[in-house]
């Protein structure tokens, strides 16, 4: 991929972001309520689509997984909060939610990709991760509390001797989702930036090639896929810590499939688009089914097919190529 190309779907992201980050921080200010309280599950759900936006939209690689490292990073948060231990501070509950993403995606990762595993095979394998997540947090419900789920209590930052901040309300959790999301977002938009993210589209262009170039893809796409978790798993320990509750389906297949719902509409070669189409979707889906709860289900999948058939590269795609016939000059070739 050329530089040009390289700068049409990162700088206008970086741009938009801008606006979004803005707009969001303002958002405080002009309403309160259930909307306030209810965006930063959206955020949350942002995140993880974030998550398979690193990997099926830079990589190449779809993965029906995603909920199965988002229930790691959640239960993680849980169970760590019950200890009431050193292990309860809020950094160290978003560093252990991420090894825990991390370390779900990474160990079959790298088996598949080192086994040679691809395609049909892998998506079938991710699958059956999210089946096998799902029935472990069932089975052990002396530790999950099973189909009831398990409680979480929102946690509360300390400063030592500066003080603490609690999580308990709604502003300070509202800013405090949207900030893990933005550096997140950062994060993993630099790091797609340098040489890892060069190779990341290199093998998901032609991985033959970069394969005679000496570059173990295998390798390459088990830490992508380790990475890709741990996105996963913050989502997940936000997600607990904002709705302080988690439950068994979360790591469901239907919720693995929503997500990659979610990333194709809202344009998986952008990270931006994949975070945009998660939040927006996720919200309408739920304002969906509380007003046409028969119904919803079939909208959305009518929604994801007309985007498929029509803007092949989701929102973000339809939105690039906008700007790109706005700002072509009169008579330039198509």
């Amino acid at each position: 991929m050329n530089n040009s190309i390289m700068q049409r779907l990162t700088r206008p992201d970086l741009l938009a972001f801008g606006v979004l980050f803005i707009a969001a921080i303002l958002i405080p200010l002009f309403t309160q309520g259930y909307l306030l309280y209810v965006l930063p599950e959206y955020y949350a759900y942002g995140l993880l689509a974030l998550s398979l936006g690193l990997l099926w939209g830079q990589v190449g690689i779809l993965s029906f997984g995603q909920a199965a490292f988002f229930v790691a990073g959640a239960y993680a948060t849980g169970i760590a909060l019950q200890s009431e231990s050193w292990i309860a501070s809020v950094p160290v509950l978003l560093v252990l939610s991420a090894l825990a993403g991390f370390l779900v995606a990474l160990i079959p990762g790298y088996f598949l990709f080192t086994g040679g595993v691809r395609a049909t095979y892998f998506v079938l394998v991710t699958l059956a991760l999210s089946i096998l997540a799902e029935r472990l947090a069932v089975n052990y419900s002396d530790i999950t509390g099973g189909w009831n789920g398990m409680f979480v209590t929102r946690p509360e930052f300390d400063f030592g001797t500066l003080g603490s901040l609690s999580l308990y309300g709604d502003i300070p959790m509202y800013y405090f989702v949207l900030l893990i999301l933005s550096s997140v977002f950062l994060t993993v938009r630099g790091l797609c930036q340098r040489r890892f993210g060069r190779m990341l589209i290199g093998v998901r262009e032609n991985e033959d090639r970069m394969l005679a170039m000496g570059v173990d893809s295998a390798h390459i796409k088990t830490l992508a896929f380790g990475l890709s978790g741990a996105v996963a798993g913050l989502a997940g320990s936000v997600f607990a810590m904002h709705t302080g509750f988690v439950s068994p389906s979360l790591g469901g297949v239907l919720f693995s499939t929503e997500v990659v719902v979610w990333v194709a509409i809202g344009g998986r070669l952008s990270l931006l688009g994949a975070i945009v189409g998660g939040i927006l979707v996720a919200g309408l889906s739920n304002y969906l089914s509380a007003a046409l709860p028969d119904y919803w289900r079939l909208i959305q999948g009518l929604i994801f097919i007309a985007v498929i058939v029509f803007f092949k590269r989701g929102l973000a795609g339809a939105l690039d190529d906008l700007r790109g016939l706005v700002s072509r000059k009169p008579g330039e070739a198509t």
